[in-house]
């Protein structure tokens, strides 16, 4: 198969789909890989490292496009994108459609393949593509949350930890999943009053035993949210549905009740967001003010850490791209069950209920794309 890289042309983002150690693996495996020049530059990697590993390097990112048969990136396409991709293509990739209506019909109507990272799923319902970045999104909300307390950022002039005789500031972590976990984890080390909320027993259960004495867990309900965002200085959303909508915990007119300088940092905003007033920010700009309160909402976060993001990514990705590699995306995706459950758009039609329910569109079955394709080849 041929495997392309583009480099990735979202604002800030300098991850790359694929390291020099992935290329050698495909090429190990009998595939050619082509990858857009610099595209690797904004990791660390460069490319006499991509060409020594055994890729070949084309100068455009249309040039990537037209030859490659699998494309493998790191964010969803953008509007620049949407001409390149022909019909059949496959993309491996996260998109998460259910947060763009715009992406949905470009993909639909360009009959693309789309594989989403963020919906390859396990039998034990965890995401393992999606699991990385989720670990570096956690960590990445305390020391963003941190740096944007401080008074010249416009937030409350708060240091997490506090000092002697000076209280630590309260940390409020809707969700306890990969996250917020990895979230409580960085504040409590910081010596933060820690909370973190879900809406799973069995889960806080699990928090409870393995977080420090400064981590509290509490239900998640609409009346502790309220009670509990009085008092925090820092909120992270850490809300996820898998391939689906956030729900919105924070309304707008729940600002009212946080102290001025408040920050919130939404890591759920490429799912539409789990705090109402946040829409998606990027690097360059990545904060604005609402009544007071400190709205951080970048949509990748893990771009502004590339090195060890795009090292993380590939470790995760690399087995599930040789499969579809070596088999074929069909093939693959019906002896898989953990790749067929990442398929969300496929020759036109939606195969992933999320995305159905999320712009009211038809939802055909995974299976019968697949037989379709198969008669078709």
């Amino acid at each position: 198969m041929i495997i392309g890289v583009p480099k990735e042309i979202k604002n800030n983002e300098n991850r790359v789909g694929l390291t020099p150690a992935g290329v050698a693996e495909f090429c190990k495996n009998g595939h050619s890989v082509y990858i857009q020049a610099s595209a690797g530059e904004g990791s660390g990697f460069s490319d006499d490292e991509y060409t020594e590993a055994g890729a070949g390097m084309l100068s455009t990112i249309e040039a990537v496009y037209a030859v490659a048969e699998m494309i493998i990136k790191v964010k969803e396409p953008i509007a620049s994108e949407y001409p390149l991709i022909r019909e059949g293509q496959l993309l491996f990739t996260y998109f998460h459609f259910a947060s763009s209506e715009e992406l949905t019909h470009a993909m639909i109507e360009r009959k693309a393949t789309c594989l989403a990272y963020e919906t390859v799923e396990k039998t034990d319902r965890s995401l393992p593509l999606l699991v990385p970045m989720s670990e570096v999104a956690g960590r990445m909300a305390i020391q963003e949350g941190a740096k944007y307390l401080e008074k010249p950022m416009k937030g409350r002039g708060i240091l997490l930890g506090g000092v002697a005789g000076v209280k630590p500031a309260n940390v409020l972590i809707l969700g306890g999943g990969i996250v917020g976990t990895q979230a409580a984890k960085m504040a409590a080390g910081l010596g933060s009053n820690v909370t973190i909320m879900d809406i799973s027993l069995s889960r806080l259960r699990y928090l409870e035993d393995i977080m420090p004495a400064n981590v509290d867990t509490v239900m998640s309900n609409e009346y502790n949210i309220r009670e509990l965002i009085k008092q925090a200085d820092l909120i992270v959303g850490a809300v996820l549905i898998p391939g689906a909508k956030a729900p919105h915990l924070i309304t707008r007119e729940m600002l009212k009740l946080m102290k001025p300088g408040t920050v919130l940092v939404d890591v759920a905003v490429d799912q539409g967001g789990c705090i109402e007033t946040c829409t998606p920010t990027t690097h360059e700009n990545p904060t604005f003010v609402i009544d007071g309160i400190v709205h951080y909402c970048v949509a990748n976060m893990p771009g502004a850490v590339p090195y060890t993001s795009t090292l993380a990514l590939t470790n995760a990705t690399l087995p599930y791209g040789i499969q579809l590699a070596n088999r074929g995306w069909r093939r693959a995706c019906s002896e898989n069950e953990e790749l067929k459950k990442g398929l969300n758009v496929v020759n036109g039609k939606v195969v992933y209920k999320g995305v159905s329910d999320a712009w009211g569109l038809p939802l055909d079955t995974v299976e019968r794309v697949i037989i379709e394709r198969d008669l078709v080849a």
